[in-house]
């Protein structure tokens, strides 16, 4: 006779997968499938309750739909690769305050500036972590100042780690491996920027740029596809307040020139620009090649040699 008490259970009750879970167990009365609701094991065909008082290990609240679920989820801030120790260590907050708000006295304050300028010995222990620190900042900087997303800092923080893992650094600055991460993963995201507008807001050469990239890209094996000219027009023309209009024009002009093969050999900066500029004559929205030169950051003369390709290029063109 056994000690455990049953409960009645309706078969047809529907258990949904977050409420009910595979136990792997047998039940000792009927031999029937045991599942696990809760904090008890029961029985699905006579209902007997094997176990109870089992630790749920699940939250205390419930939610019926996945923006509730969000809204109710107590967790901590996701891992994120552009911080050097992934976000996992402790912060100590520079203000001199309480958690009520009020101002911490003289000999606390002295306390917290002794805790924090430990935690932040321990936070980079090695020169592997300062190398990482400083690297990552320079990442977050350059991509704060060129508007690149939240996923293309995170591409060029992992480039950068891999990078460094691979022994790539020596004989190379840490801010020439850094705007090389930033410059591929820009790219690879399909959100490139020129190599001038990455210079600009670099701290090294435009030709160490070039020249780390180069390296960076052959010894990790990334597979970095040649910029596509169609990428760089939407932001131009939002530069230079077009229309949609103008904007699908350009696109338009730029794959009659990839047909024709105009774009072989040509700077993609250059071709969209151009493209930019003859769309927006085209739709009668009419602007200026100094106006495109400054939102491209590229001369007039490429402008008006590639803007004369477009229209050789083009069939039917209303334009001389």
């Amino acid at each position: 006779m056994t000690n455990a008490r049953t409960r009645t259970r309706p078969r047809d009750e529907e258990q949904t997968d977050e409420q009910t879970k595979d136990s792997g167990l047998s039940c000792p009365e009927c031999g029937g499938h045991v599942v696990s609701e809760g904090s008890e094991t029961v029985c699905g065909d006579c209902g007997l309750v094997v176990e109870e008082d089992q630790v749920d290990r699940g939250p205390e609240w419930r939610a019926f739909d996945a923006q509730e679920k969000n809204e109710k989820s107590r967790v901590g801030a996701p891992t994120t690769n552009t911080m050097h120790d992934k976000g996992l260590s402790t912060n100590i907050d520079w203000r001199n305050k309480d958690a009520y708000g009020n101002s911490l006295g003289s000999r606390q304050r002295e306390k917290m500036q002794r805790l924090r300028k430990w935690n932040e010995r321990f936070r980079t222990r090695d020169s592997k972590e300062r190398n990482l620190k400083q690297a990552l900042g320079e990442i977050d900087r350059m991509a704060s100042a060129l508007g690149l997303p939240d996923n293309v800092r995170e591409t060029a923080s992992v480039i950068y780690r891999r990078a460094l893992n691979e022994d790539l650094l020596p004989g190379r600055s840490i801010e020439g491996v850094a705007t090389s991460s930033v410059y591929a993963a820009a790219r690879q995201a399909g959100v490139p920027r020129s190599l001038d507008e990455i210079s600009d807001v670099s701290r090294v050469e435009k030709n160490e740029v070039a020249r780390t990239y180069r390296y960076v890209v052959r010894e990790l094996g990334l597979e970095v596809r040649p910029a596509d000219p169609e990428s760089y027009v939407p932001r131009f023309a939002s530069g230079l307040d077009l229309s949609d209009e103008a904007e699908h024009r350009a696109r338009a002009l730029l794959q009659n020139a990839k047909e024709k093969g105009v774009h072989s050999g040509k700077s993609p900066v250059g071709l969209a620009a151009a493209a930019v500029y003859a769309a927006s004559l085209l739709t009668n929205e009419k602007t200026t090649q100094a106006a495109v030169s400054d939102v491209a950051d590229i001369s007039e003369v490429t402008i008006r040699n590639r803007y004369h390709e477009l229209l050789e290029a083009e069939d039917n063109l209303g334009l001389v």
